[in-house]
């Protein structure tokens, strides 16, 4: 059985995409499981996942999946509307996102469940921005340090928890943490996340003396991000830059397990991204999971919405397999860890490559991929040759309007060092 199950959400088109595409979308749906996806090229692929959703359906995925649900895609995609809906508070039971259907969900179970069982619901939440794991409860612990035990698995260490008993006091205490949450205006999106933010739902049972625990992540993932769509500059590009990265560290964690079932990989590279590592019991096998992949539908942005769908398409064949701890292997092989580390995909074509290029242009390269968001299959040498090519065209056209505006400046230089002349010749 599949660890991960992968739904797909088309939003409906905003007035930007009307405005320039008119009411054309670039999907075409067969049922609710499968789709044809139509590229910048007018080919028409076909996906199949375990649910699809697209305008007019209603807000919200998944029913009753424990353990952990992630939103992915494209900056702007709905990922974040999906999450929360449109108020995280107040909104019809249509519009409901994932966020208060859940508490609805585990407050209906608690009411209904067996007076003598005794449960408490804890809540976390933090934010994984610019690599640093922040507390969205406590601001003041904006470095938390994600550590790993035989009993807890994967956790945050220091994170606040704070106890809710109610519907309403679950939504205050959410609305609180998101209000802290780090976000930013782009061409794209006025209030763009610029972190990836994580609830974290702890769910005690006590009956007695004996005590059951489980966990329940929900993730909105940062937008992926391309530079010239979205105009970022300063703080705002370094932010993207950081994404990217961390999501692509994501993609190669989903290569890596989709390579286990088949026998390709023997090193998962979880510690490359602080996102990664949180994750890791979620991806791993040990617990049931759920992906909801985001995008727009307009073909303005078929190239990232394609790219989108084709993650969701390898993270649903992983299959879920039981992972030892390794901690006593890092202890005596953190060397050879390291260098196991740095075999993403970008490492992976820039190594390809590096017969052929000098030193410098390849950590431009590298430079690059992070910058413009590229995922790519690191197997697939279509993609690899599409990606390099793609990035190659993108510095071409950036050096020659970097050059353009060179010698604009140049000419009005000139014309202004004109003037002073004459005017000097005139005193």
């Amino acid at each position: 059985m599949p660890n991960i199950r992968v739904c797909a959400l088309f939003r409906p088109l905003n007035s930007k995409e009307k405005a320039e595409h008119g009411d054309i979308v670039s999907y075409r749906m067969l049922d609710s499981e499968t789709f044809v996806f139509k590229d910048e090229k007018e080919e028409e692929i076909q996906f199949c996942f375990d649910r699809v959703f697209c305008q007019g359906s209603e807000q919200g995925v998944a029913n009753g999946v424990n353990g952990a649900i992630i939103t992915y895609g494209q900056t702007g995609a709905g990922k974040t509307y999906s999450m929360e809906g449109p108020s995280i508070r107040e909104c019809n039971e249509k519009q409901k996102g994932l966020l208060p259907r859940v508490v609805d969900g585990l407050f209906k179970v608690i009411k209904q469940s067996d007076e003598i069982l005794k449960y408490t619901i804890k809540l976390s939440m933090v934010e994984v921005y610019m690599e640093r794991v922040r507390d969205l409860f406590d601001l003041s612990k904006d470095n938390l340090q994600i550590k790993e035990s035989k009993v807890q698995g994967i956790f945050v260490g220091g994170v606040t928890e704070v106890s809710i008993s109610d519907t309403t006091e679950a939504l205050q205490s959410l609305s609180r943490g998101i209000a802290n949450r780090a976000v930013g205006e782009t061409q794209m999106n006025m209030a763009s996340s610029r972190s990836h933010c994580i609830y974290i739902f702890l769910v005690q049972q006590e009956l007695r003396k004996e005590r059951r625990s489980g966990k329940l992540f929900l993730v909105d993932l940062a937008g992926s991000e391309k530079a010239e769509k979205t105009g970022a500059e300063g703080k705002v590009l370094e932010e993207a830059k950081t994404i990217n990265k961390s999501l692509s560290a994501l993609g190669n964690v989903i290569n890596a397990l989709t390579c286990e079932t088949t026998g390709r990989a023997n090193h998962i590279p979880y510690r490359d991204s602080k996102l990664t590592r949180i994750l890791q019991d979620a991806l791993g096998g040990k617990s049931q999971t759920a992906l909801l992949c985001c995008c727009s539908p307009s073909p303005e942005n078929a190239s990232e919405s394609l790219s989108t769908l084709r993650f969701s398409a390898r993270a649903k064949h992983i299959k879920a397999l039981p992972h030892a701890s390794a901690k006593e292997d890092e202890d005596t092989k953190g060397l050879q860890n390291v260098s196991e580390t740095k075999t993403d995909a970008c490492e992976r074509i820039l190594q390809k490559l590096s017969q052929q290029l000098k030193p410098e242009d390849v950590q431009l390269l590298e430079q690059l991929f992070i910058l413009e968001g590229i995922f790519f299959d690191p197997y697939s040498v279509e993609e690899i040759e599409s990606a390099y090519n793609d990035v190659t065209l993108r510095t071409i056209s950036s050096l020659q309007k970097t050059v353009e505006e060179l010698v604009a400046t140049v000419d009005g230089l000139k014309k202004e060092n004109q003037i002073l002349k004459n005017l000097m010749r005139r005193c």
